[in-house]
């Protein structure tokens, strides 16, 4: 088995994946301690998106890194049934072949979304396959497989029963074109341009008027008070007289309650229980009538003046004012930004509707889940989340779990002809139960279950629960939850509750919490800002035209598509090259600092292609200077740099070992990058050459070096596994030949485990003393412009007896990686030639200029540069003197202009004394 000259992601990464999933690697292996992830189930309808990547990428480091380990791993996998996205994408369906849910009635159209499912649905978990996730896919649940539908009835017939469990008339976020509840998270608050009505409430005893601010008029047909603030100096005397409300000739009170905003609009307000979150609340507190105007349509209903009834809600809106018009009672209309809350899904404006629902009292479910965190038995990381949690949870309202779908679980209760309700696993249990006669007419309610409510289940639904399944009593509670912060209440605090009810336990010891992945700019990725990507596309990459395509499909406004393309076309002129899933996983790592939305940058992650080709051409170096060497029974010893990398390995392991403990993947990406290209690659590869390539290369030092490189590689190479699946299991194979298989995939290899042995700070500072000459001495090259093939003679002034017996030690060294010929130690007072000088401590290193350096070249060259730093400074001092660019700039922009001056000018002082020794030169 050979390695191919150049790393091709695309030819390793399926075959890679195949064999794993094929080979059962992906199980638990039944020894060791339990460690499980629970995935955060994607919809059954979705596809990989970013945040899905990088959630994704986090989950599988943790898998691999304690399957490693030796701990007993299950990453439980599998998807959500996703109630109003399916049935959304199946009556699309529908409309395109002329026909609709309602014509195929229940039955068939629930067969027809199972049908969509077996099909098409689950395409997101191939994709996930593609990142190099590594769950126990044979184990793969459904939201409506069931094991799952059975527990989720088992828990709303016992919620039931114990009274936490009622069905009750509140008001809801309903969305009239799907006609269901939806909950707080699928409803989008957008920005948009509208108008504030001020308008005349005339007083009932016919003295005068209150004027009452509103976004939306038509609601004011069923106002039911108007509310001012009890200490308003303005107001106080009328407080408790009416209002005679306009066009419904209905009386209305004046109330005072200290949620009025005095400062808002006129500082009275007016109150509509029924179709506003915080009206409804002071309703409560008032014991006002609740009168709802809307019927399910959002249209007008019979409870408004018939004049109104049947109008849409907006066309009601312009009735309503031009009769205010015409009777004097529209003081004045202004411009007004305002949020506007749309469906994510159906984009119609959503209406606070008063509606009978089904409710679980989740107050008396939260006190046991706030005490759990509170006593430490789970724990959020970044801990600052707790406060996120604590605040939701200590203000809990109910949760209403009754949707108004086909699709989903079907609420267990039924009802006779006088409105009884009775709850249970089926009719024929009611019947049985209740001692129903046969004549007795049964119906089972419509609706089904908010998806989240049997996504509360999950971390033990998914183990077996109900039955007292040996998984559950393995793997429950989970080890860890990784999650982003935006459902911390809609999802994580809803299991904690439900696995403390009814598993008397945790569902999970801790939440680890992510940030949103934001584009590189910072800015939220969205389709309308034509800046989503794809990771698929960050893999396989994309042409410019397919990403154009792409981004603006099924787009409704020409004018944007059109700027969409603009900015793609700005962004990516070739389009995106494809960077391979290790490259696009490490990317991940890098930028995963604990809670923080990260910004991508495709720039990062090009140096991470890099990387992995650095790595590849790292394998293939070690691999040429150690195949066909015996590597275990020559006798070796170990030089000073093979002791320093085994040292620095030692290090380099301790920092990931630390990082991945606190949930640190950006340090501990770091600390293997570091050690990978900076350590490994770019100094220990190049010290082994003198060792290597010296003509008598059978030598035991030759033989220590070359059992070094492998062992180190083969080492870095499982530390790197986690991160970098298919590259690291690549080489690995070529690798373990030669070190002696441990297993037969690098996912099944032990963690390196550290060994205090290998510490050797004395090799370390040796090497770093060396390290720094040979940097002095390259950056003299470089600044002097001296070809790296010119033989430097060296003297070096100010040394100590360390120093000596250092350069004498390591010469061999100077010469190859630096090439020097001649060093000779200035004593105290003896003066040097000329020369360029850098400094490593206070161990001066200077360089002769006689005969390396063209003087008048060199003097031309430095002049130029001068030239140009001294134009860049100007140009920058003018930018940062200008006030009104301080103002308007971002501060990060400020910050980097900032870093740039003061960068030019220590570059020009450094190069005006490099020319004041040139001209010195020149003149003596």
């Amino acid at each position: 088995m050979t390695m191919d000259k150049t790393f091709s992601p695309a030819d390793i990464e399926a075959h890679w994946y195949n064999k794993w999933e094929s080979s059962g690697y992906f199980a638990p292996s039944g020894n060791g301690p339990a460690f499980c992830i629970p995935i955060p189930p994607p919809n059954v309808t979705g596809t990989l998106h970013m945040g899905h990547g990088f959630q994704q990428a986090i989950m599988d480091a943790l898998i691999r890194y304690h399957r490693m380990r030796g701990h007993n791993t299950l990453w439980q996998v599998g998807t959500d049934h996703a109630g109003i996205a399916t049935q959304m994408v199946v009556e699309r369906q529908l409309e395109s072949e002329g026909t609709s849910r309602e014509a195929l009635g229940r039955e068939n159209f629930v067969k027809r979304v199972w049908e969509w499912k077996d099909q098409s649905g689950g395409a997101i978990t191939q994709q996930l396959r593609r990142l190099g996730t590594s769950p126990d896919w044979r184990r793969e649940r459904f939201t409506m497989d069931p094991g799952l539908s059975a527990a989720v009835q088992r828990v709303f017939i016992e919620l039931y029963e114990q009274g936490l469990i009622y069905r009750g008339s509140r008001l809801v976020n309903w969305d009239p074109q799907f006609h269901t509840a939806i909950s707080d998270l699928e409803v989008v608050q957008e920005e948009e341009q509208g108008y504030l009505w001020h308008l005349r409430y005339p007083l009932s005893n016919g003295n005068g008027h209150l004027v009452v601010a509103t976004t939306r008029p038509e609601t004011m047909l069923g106002d039911t008070a108007v509310a001012v603030h009890p200490e308003d100096s303005r107001y106080q005397h009328l407080i408790g007289q009416t209002i005679a409300l306009p066009l419904t000739g209905r009386i209305i009170p004046i109330i005072a309650d200290d949620y009025v905003d005095p400062e808002f609009g006129s500082g009275s307000v007016k109150i509509t229980p029924a179709h506003d979150f915080n009206d409804y609340a002071m309703g409560e507190r008032h014991q006002l009538p609740v009168i709802n105007i809307l019927t399910a349509n959002a249209e007008i209903n019979d409870a408004a003046p018939e004049r109104f009834q049947g109008m849409d809600r907006f066309d009601a809106r312009v009735a309503v004012i031009a009769e205010l018009e015409q009777y004097g009672l529209v003081e004045k209309i202004e411009p007004h930004t305002l949020k506007v809350p749309r469906g994510d899904r159906s984009g119609s404006v959503i209406e606070p509707w008063l509606t009978p629902q089904w409710y679980v009292d989740a107050k008396k479910l939260a006190e046991p889940a706030i005490k759990a965190v509170e006593d430490g038995d789970i724990q959020f990381v970044p801990r600052q989340w707790e406060n996120t949690y604590f605040a939701w949870m200590r203000d809990i309202q109910d949760w209403c779990i009754s949707r108004q779908l086909w699709w989903g679980h079907r609420i267990p209760a039924w009802y006779d002809q006088d409105g009884h309700v009775y709850v249970g696993s089926s009719e024929e249990q009611i019947r049985a139960t209740h001692d129903l006669a046969a004549s007795t007419e049964l119906t089972q309610d419509d609706d089904v279950l908010d998806t989240w409510f049997s996504a509360a289940l999950w971390t033990f639904s998914t183990l077996g629960w109900p039955e007292q399944h040996k998984d559950l009593e393995t793997f429950h509670p989970a080890s860890v939850l990784v999650t982003g912060f935006d459902i911390i209440f809609f999802w994580v605090a809803r299991m904690i509750m439900m696995s403390l009810h009814f598993m008397k336990e945790v569902p999970f010891h801790t939440v680890y919490v992510h940030g949103l992945v934001r584009d590189g700019e910072g800015q939220k990725m969205s389709k309308s800002k034509g800046n989503v990507l794809d990771p698929i596309d960050l893999i396989d990459g994309i042409s410019l035209q397919d990403l154009i395509n792409k981004r603006t499909a099924n787009m409704m406004q020409p004018q944007l598509a059109a700027k969409i393309e603009k900015v793609t076309g700005k962004q990516f002129p070739d389009g995106i090259p494809g960077y391979g899933t290790d490259a696009l996983r490490y990317t991940f790592y890098s930028l995963a600092s604990t809670g923080r939305d990260i910004k991508f940058d495709l720039g990062r992650m090009e140096g991470y292609r890099n990387f992995c080709n650095k790595i590849w051409n790292a394998a293939r170096y070690v691999l040429s200077h150690t195949d066909g060497h015996d590597l275990s029974g020559a006798p070796h010893t170990l030089s000073l740099t093979d002791r320093w990398i085994q040292s620095r390995l030692q290090s380099t392991l301790n920092s990931v070992d630390s990082a991945v403990a606190n949930y640190r993947f950006d340090l501990a990406s770091q600390a293997l990058y570091d050690f990978m290209w900076n350590e490994f690659c770019d100094w220990y590869l190049e010290l082994s050459k003198p060792v290597l390539w010296h003509k008598d290369h059978d030598t035991a030092a030759a033989c220590g070096t070359r059992k070094t490189l492998i062992e180190v590689l083969e080492q870095v190479l499982r530390m790197l596994h986690p991160f970098m699946p298919f590259l690291t299991e690549e080489i690995w194979q070529n690798v373990s030949r030669l070190t002696g298989p441990q297993s037969d995939s690098i996912m099944l290899a032990p963690w390196p485990r550290s060994d205090p042995a290998l510490d050797d700070p004395s090799a370390e500072a040796e090497i770093e003393w060396l390290k720094g000459v040979i940097v002095a001495i390259r950056t003299i090259r470089s600044e002097a412009n001296i070809s790296p093939a010119t033989e430097l003679k060296l003297y070096l002034a100010k040394t100590t007896l360390e120093d000596r017996a250092r350069i004498k030690d390591n010469a061999a060294y100077l010469s190859k990686l630096a090439k020097v010929g001649e060093v000779k130690v200035l004593e105290a007072g003896e003066l040097p030639p000329p020369s360029l000088m850098a400094l490593y401590g206070e161990l001066e290193i200077r360089v002769p200029m006689a005969g390396v350096v063209d003087i008048e070249s060199e003097l031309s060259r430095l002049e130029k540069e001068l030239s140009r730093l001294a134009s860049e400074i100007t140009r920058l001092d003018k930018k940062l003197g200008n006030e009104a660019f301080i103002k308007k700039a971002p501060a990060e922009v400020v910050s980097a202009e900032r870093g740039k001056l003061q960068q030019a000018s220590l570059s020009l002082k450094t190069l005006e004394q490099q020319r004041a020794q040139i001209e010195e030169l020149r003149s003596g």
